[in-house]
């Protein structure tokens, strides 16, 4: 096993570049899905967020300076895309990111790509209420199961705030889910 180091150099490498890219593809290609996945929660968008992002990175890669896990630089890349997308997808609609969200619920039992019941439109309902910090925190720790550190390093904020978040955020789904 190569280290982070020696891996970015591959990358940024002309003669190493392609197959070291297809190893990175093959490595993060479906953990990144899932974290925009959980975010746009449509499956076309989320296509299309992953290959923006996996473009982003090869377009970037020569500027990351080593401060993070390559991990964590391209979870804040595909994340930073993923919001941004749903805000551009809503102002084009002419609604708010929230009433696209609720949108996007409302037909995820449509999507061939969903295998959730009502209990999950019913959680990704009340996830939808939360502020925006709140919900990447959630869905990072809830569905992606990542831990304080990394999406602390990812999102660039303390492991005590992450911590107070996560908190804040369950007690919100749990009085949404057992008030409606």
């Amino acid at each position: 096993m190569i280290d982070e180091k020696e891996f970015i150099q591959q990358l940024l490498d002309p003669k190493t570049q392609n197959t070291a890219f297809q190893k990175l593809l093959s490595d993060y290609q479906k953990p990144l899905y899932y974290h925009i996945r959980n975010i746009v929660l449509n499956h076309d968008d989320a296509d299309d967020v992953l290959q923006n992002t996996f473009v982003k990175v090869f377009q970037y890669l020569k500027n990351f300076k080593g401060e993070s896990k390559l991990f964590s630089w391209m979870y804040r890349i595909a994340t930073n895309e993923a919001l941004t997308f749903l805000n551009q997808k809503a102002k084009l609609n002419g609604i708010t990111a929230e009433d696209l969200q609720n949108k996007t619920i409302d037909n995820l039992k449509a999507d061939s790509y969903f295998d959730g019941d009502e209990i999950q439109i019913k959680l990704q309902k009340a996830i939808v209420t939360l502020p925006e910090k709140q919900q990447l925190v959630f869905k990072m720790k809830y569905f992606e199961e990542l831990k304080y550190e990394e999406i602390a390093e990812i999102l660039g904020t303390s492991v005590g705030a992450l911590k107070a978040s996560y908190h804040h955020a369950v007690k919100k789904i749990e009085l949404y889910v057992t008030s409606n």
